[in-house]
C-alpha cells in the first residue's frame, strides 16, 4: 500500500477519522461519562468500545474496497481515530475506578432545582 497524493486523500482521511469517532461514539456513552460513572459502567464499558471497533474496522474496510483510490487515507484515518478513541476509554475507565468522587448515574441531576444548566 503506497500513498498516492490525490486531491480527495485529505477529504477520505477525514472522513474516515470522523467515522471511526461516530462508530465507537455510537456503541458506548462518552468517556466523561464513563469516568464519572466507571464503578457502574466498567463490567461492560470495554465490550461495547471493542463492538464499537469492529463495526467502524469493518465499515472503514468496505470504503477501502469501494474507493482504493484514496484506500491509504481510509486506512490512516481510521486507524489514527480508532487508537485515540480507544486510549481516551481506557484513561476514562482507569481514571474512574480511581477515583473516590460520587457518579452521576442514578440521579436526576439534569432535572435538579439547582441545576445552572
Amino acid at each position: 500500500m503506497v500513498y498516492q497524493p490525490s486531491p480527495i486523500a485529505g477529504i477520505a482521511f477525514l472522513v474516515a477519522a470522523g467515522s471511526m469517532a461516530e462508530f465507537i461514539a455510537k456503541a458506548c456513552s462518552s468517556p466523561q461519562t464513563t469516568e464519572l460513572n466507571a464503578d457502574k459502567r466498567a463490567p461492560t464499558l470495554m465490550k461495547w468500545v471493542h463492538l464499537g471497533a469492529a463495526e467502524g474496522i469493518l465499515m472503514i474496510g468496505v470504503a477501502y474496497w469501494l474507493s482504493p483510490e484514496v484506500g491509504t487515507a481510509f486506512i490512516l484515518g481510521g486507524a489514527l481515530e480508532l487508537g485515540i478513541t480507544y486510549a481516551e476509554y481506557l484513561h476514562a475507565k482507569r481514571a474512574g475506578l480511581a477515583s473516590s468522587a460520587p457518579g452521576t448515574e442514578g440521579q436526576d441531576s439534569m432535572l435538579a432545582w439547582g441545576n445552572p444548566t
